[in-house]
């Protein structure tokens, strides 16, 4: 398979170049959501230069100041067409890394990509972060959390924070980001038993957008109510202020 990707551009943009393996497996996991699509809407970014500017390296970009932690258990919340877990597994073969996604259409897309490219450290979970969040065996059970374009920050933060350790930190994946969204967005992680460790601004490689990663670090068990029923968290989000 020859490659459309722009791989010429890792060392220049994240410091890092990714091995031939790992150059192939990004250039079969790019034909395997091409194929996808074609059967259901799993991404409108599919030119290959953006594919690789908004999937490949924006997964990656914001966990990379973390990529040296031991043998993490990471979930990958609303994984949609497997960003940003998939490219995260793929360059850290010695995490565990779960696929949560909640349309069963999807999640045996990701099944069936996850054994294109031959992973053993993904597992695909087809449930809601609502319900997995009070369960005994994946409740409180992870390193960290990778929460990208599902909904509001506030919203985010009630799904990711159950299931995370104390100790254990979320990545919210976000585009713009106002100082509302952050007041609200406080005022949530605290009921939660979290804080907002950075607010970490930055710009894509290629068009230069602009994007934000937050980080939320748990620092206390999360009270037993939350994440709170399904659909709940988006009817009624933590931490709104009063217009």
């Amino acid at each position: 398979m020859k490659s459309v990707l722009p791989h010429d551009r890792w060392a220049d943009t994240l410091g890092w170049e990714p091995d031939s393996q790992v150059r192939r497996q990004f250039d079969l996991l790019y034909a395997q959501v091409l194929k996808g699509n074609a059967q259901q809407n799993l991404t409108r970014i599919t030119e290959p230069a953006e594919f690789w500017e908004k999937h490949l390296w924006d997964s990656l970009r914001n966990y990379w100041p973390h990529r040296d932690r031991p043998e993490q258990v990471v979930i990958d919340i609303g994984s949609g067409a497997g960003f940003p877990g998939l490219p995260v597994a793929l360059v850290q073969p010695d995490w565990v890394v779960v696929l949560l996604e909640a349309t069963k259409k999807k999640a045996a897309f990701l099944a069936s990509c996850v054994q294109q490219l031959g992973l053993t450290n993904v597992q695909i979970l087809a449930q809601r972060a609502e319900i997995l969040g009070h369960h005994r065996d994946h409740r409180a059970g992870y390193d960290l959390a990778l929460v990208r374009a599902v909904a509001p920050v506030t919203v985010c933060a009630e799904y990711a924070l159950p299931l995370l350790k104390v100790g254990g930190m979320a990545l919210l994946y976000q585009g713009q980001w106002e100082i509302r969204e952050e007041v609200e967005l406080n005022r949530a992680v605290q009921v939660l038993g979290g804080e907002i460790s950075d607010v970490d601004a930055f710009n894509l490689p290629l068009t230069q957008a602009v994007r934000h990663c937050i980080v939320i670090t748990k620092k206390r068990p999360t009270l037993q109510v939350f994440p709170r029923d399904d659909g709940i968290p988006m009817k009624h989000p933590l931490g709104l202020l009063e217009d």
